[in-house]
């Protein structure tokens, strides 16, 4: 048999209480947490927020910022001068080629070719440096 240890064998007995979490703040939100306790009589607190659910207009600051943002972009953007369109059709046309040809040759999509003739296009310096080596005619620079 197994020995038992000599003396005087007592238990210790402490107390164990269990006490309830408090409830976390979503939980006293919850609308069922606060019809419960407006039947018990208990305090409810309400508190309405600023400006909540209503549907006002901006503050004048936002409008002022936008007005601030179109004033400091700028209208329009530079398009391709007359003179230049006139060049570039004139030589693509001295050398018998057509749109398609030079967008191949300058290694650009047709459409680039046909902006840049229409007029549409915003110059692009490398571009215009492909066409003048392809064309052989000045673009870039001062025209006289």
């Amino acid at each position: 048999m197994p020995s038992r240890p000599t003396g005087g064998m007592t238990q210790d007995w402490e107390p164990v209480v269990l006490r309830k979490q408090n409830p976390k703040a979503s939980q006293l939100r919850d609308p069922k947490a606060v019809n419960q306790a407006l039947r018990m009589g208990a305090q409810v607190q309400t508190v309405k927020k600023f400006d909540a659910g209503s549907n006002k207009k901006a503050p004048a600051t936002a409008v002022n910022a936008r007005k601030l943002d179109e004033a400091a972009e700028p209208a329009a953007l530079d398009r391709v001068p007359a003179e230049v369109r006139q060049a570039i059709q004139k030589a693509r046309i001295e050398k018998k080629m057509s749109q398609a040809d030079l967008a191949k040759q300058i290694n650009e999509r047709t459409q680039v070719v046909q902006e840049y003739e229409s007029g549409k296009a915003v110059p692009n310096h490398a571009v215009l440096a492909k066409m003048e080596k392809v064309l052989g005619v000045k673009l870039r620079g001062k025209h006289k």
